[in-house]
């Protein structure tokens, strides 16, 4: 328990500075937008690099994916310890991990594209692809995830985690609406991606990342 003191702290402070800045960020729509109405897996879209380069994700096709929106200043940035883990592990068997930074979660995410990336490899020392800084939610997130919340919604946070109530508590107070809604909720929600290039799950970032591994590994 003594180490998961910070994390708490962390995101309660957080959370209890942004949280009704961060519902208004998020506006959900329902219906699957034009852009979206063709796209069937994940490999029908082109997201920037850092450099703001087009990447089209078909360059990933046949691995197993976890689209993940990161924050180097949140609560749960540790899980980069976890993610980086994980993929060294299950790289070689086909695994990538696509690393979204987002700033919408209590601005979480400051500083450039290349900030961001330095600060991953000398604190966790990643080596997963890291896409540019991208809204996650409403009127400018990505098309990616608008596709990828029409696929696995909100389902809730894990009721084992300790941060759950205070999550549930804070979101609720800015949002009273927000459990129905698909929207992301908070920094390193994840999705997981079969080899044919569709979604299979959804984890909250309360999710204990070995099970995300495991899960992970039964599609290799």
């Amino acid at each position: 328990m003594r180490h998961l003191l910070p994390l708490i702290a962390a995101a309660a402070i957080a959370i209890s500075a942004c949280g009704a800045k961060t519902s208004s960020n998020e506006q959900v729509t329902d219906s699957i937008t034009p852009n979206n109405a063709t796209m069937k897996t994940i490999y029908d879209f082109t997201v920037k690099d850092k450099k703001q380069n087009d990447v089209s994700l078909s360059t990933f096709k046949g691995k197993v994916l976890l689209v993940v929106n990161t924050a180097s200043r949140c609560g749960f940035t540790p899980q980069y310890e976890a993610l980086e883990a994980m993929y060294e592990r299950l790289h070689e068997r086909g695994f990538e991990i696509l690393d979204f930074p987002c700033n919408q979660f209590g601005q979480q995410a400051p500083g450039t594209d290349e900030e961001i990336t330095q600060f991953c490899q000398l604190n966790y020392g990643t080596k997963f692809p890291q896409f540019a800084k991208a809204d996650v939610n409403g009127a400018d997130e990505m098309p990616l995830f608008t596709w990828l919340k029409e696929q696995k919604g909100f389902e809730g946070f894990d009721e084992g985690h300790q941060l759950t109530p205070l999550l549930n508590d804070m979101l609720a107070k800015a949002d009273p609406d927000f459990a129905k809604k698909a929207d992301i909720k908070w920094n390193f929600t994840k999705f997981l991606i079969d080899r044919e290039g569709r979604v299979v799950a959804r984890f909250e970032p309360t999710h204990d990342m070995a099970d995300v591994e495991a899960e992970a590994e039964k599609l290799l």
